[in-house]
């Protein structure tokens, strides 16, 4: 994996065979980092990476100036990888090691973008899941997004706070947001 711009641009990642993830592709990577940067200006915005994996999204945040970025994973494999490689190029991504439906049960954080990667093999109610306790809980802020990433053959356009959604070639990122 490689971040595509910002301060780290063309910098390489080599995350271990051995962790559990998915990492976003360039290409989607690419595109949701378009849409996102008409949104928002990266240096004035909090992030919560949900499902983190390798960490991949968090440090393209990064690399483009976002300095308040916190990864949740339940992986202590996948912890340690972003710990280490957030470290070695300085960057500002706290960890978090948990199961992400119990962080959203209990967290009473707020940020201005929460993207979460989940397996993509979870069913429909568990992608659900995801966005309702965002929302319940009031995690995001007054125009804040969230981002779930999953499979195209994964429909969430029923979702409460559903926006709507891209696809770029097997991936598809859903947006949510207040309505």
């Amino acid at each position: 994996m490689r971040i595509i711009s910002g301060i780290y641009k063309s910098r390489k990642i080599v995350a271990p065979k051995n962790l559990p993830v998915r990492p976003t592709t360039d290409m989607a990577k690419e595109s949701l980092f378009n849409i996102i940067n008409n949104l928002f200006y990266f240096d004035a915005i909090s992030v919560l990476d949900l499902f983190a994996g390798t960490g991949n999204i968090s440090y393209e945040f990064a690399s483009r100036g976002t300095q308040n970025i916190t990864c949740v994973d339940q992986d202590y494999g996948c912890i340690k990888f972003i710990n280490k490689t957030a470290e070695a190029f300085e960057m500002p991504i706290n960890t978090i090691k948990s199961n992400v439906f119990k962080f959203l049960e209990k967290s009473n954080s707020q940020t201005n973008i929460i993207f979460a990667d989940p397996p993509y093999s979870f069913s429909e109610e568990q992608f659900t899941k995801i966005s309702e306790l965002v929302f319940q809980n009031n995690m995001l802020l007054e125009d804040g997004i969230l981002i779930i990433e999953h499979s195209k053959h994964t429909d969430l356009s029923n979702s409460n706070h559903y926006s709507y959604s891209k696809s770029y070639g097997g991936n598809m990122f859903s947006f949510f947001e207040h309505i």
